[in-house]
């Protein structure tokens, strides 16, 4: 039995990182630190290892004697994580497909059901899922360093995810693309999985660019 021991930091850093990806935290404006750490009921020494933390997964950027702020969300860094994700995952999963050992398509199964069980309307929780489903999916003995380069690209992806499953119908959409993908990843068919996550990443970067573009005339 593996025993994981959080610390105050990992628990501030959770909460902070769920407030940038919902939203919460406004973008560009300076994270009060005083005023964050007051209302968590902390100090500022785990918000701060927290903010550092934050700043190394993209998702605030941090200024000499100006401290943080959120990084902003944009067509061109959307178009970038998503031409990043799709010259490195589609390859992978189709790799993890062939090479993964029953104990990594079981944790594969096992994220897809834990998608699968996420609140309808909590989109939090499924972009999280989802990240971790993505990540399962490349999953391989020896494969550290593919991995680690998926789980950060999908960190920086989350915001996106949140935004693209907000119209009505994504969700549904997904479920159906999510099982098929695992079928063909249980199957050991790399050559299906390289197709239909290549097809998955590039209808999700179409909608944001639909979506950026009307909000830019709105």
């Amino acid at each position: 039995m593996t025993i994981v021991v959080r610390t105050l930091s990992d628990r501030v850093f959770e909460i902070v990182r769920e407030r940038i990806v919902s939203g919460a935290l406004p973008e560009t404006f300076p994270i009060r630190q005083d005023a964050l750490a007051s209302e968590l009921g902390v100090s500022k020494i785990p918000l701060r290892e927290a903010l550092a933390r934050l700043e190394q997964e993209g998702l605030v950027a941090g200024q000499a004697n100006r401290g943080y702020t959120v990084r902003p969300m944009s067509a061109m860094q959307a178009e970038e994580i998503y031409e990043l994700r799709l010259s490195v995952e589609p390859g992978a999963a189709a790799y993890a497909a062939i090479h993964a050992d029953e104990q990594r398509r079981t944790a594969a199964i096992d994220a897809f059901e834990r998608l699968d069980g996420a609140a309808p309307r909590d989109l939090l929780e499924a972009a999280a899922r989802n990240r971790a489903f993505h990540a399962a999916l490349v999953a391989a003995n020896g494969r550290d360093l593919t991995i680690e380069l998926v789980q950060r690209l999908s960190v920086l992806a989350e915001r996106y995810v949140v935004a693209h499953l907000r119209p009505a119908g994504r969700g549904d959409r997904a479920y159906v693309e999510h099982r098929a993908l695992l079928d063909a990843w249980l199957a050991r068919d790399g050559v299906a999985v390289r197709e239909m996550l290549t097809r998955h990443l590039e209808a999700t970067i179409e909608d944001l660019r639909v979506q950026f573009a009307a909000a830019a005339v709105a």
